[in-house]
């Protein structure tokens, strides 16, 4: 059974910073590419981050400079470092790891950690 299972997440303030964590276990990080998702209050979801199986990156352009996602295969988990926050990240924070075998698409999701930034 897969399991992405996200920590890290909590209160803070303007201008702080957290680091969130996604452990997986049933699938190795390695082989999927891996990404950060965020849903604000009455918002759809939206992508924030991805890191693809060589260690490309990509980011949204509102957490571009301030955000950075990165990969411990030997932890089998994927990070997001969220610096300079500001009230416009609040919202709970998703962890995915998709990959595609011989032309089918396997999709994880994590179960979200909240996140809260204040004024």
């Amino acid at each position: 059974q897969v399991q992405l299972v996200e920590s890290g997440g909590g209160l803070v303030q303007a201008g702080g910073s957290l680091r969130l964590s996604c452990v997986a276990s049933g699938i190795r990080f390695s082989m999927h590419v891996a990404c950060w998702y965020r849903q604000a209050p009455g918002k759809q979801r939206e992508f924030v981050a991805v890191i693809g199986s060589g260690d490309s990156t990509n980011y949204a352009d509102s957490v571009k400079g301030r955000f950075t996602i990165s990969r411990d295969n030997a932890k089998n988990t994927v990070s997001l470092q969220m610096n300079n926050l500001n009230p416009g990240d609040t919202g709970v924070y998703y962890c995915n790891a998709e990959n595609t075998l011989f032309g089918h698409t396997n999709t994880y999701w994590g179960q979200g950690t909240q996140v809260t930034v204040s004024s």
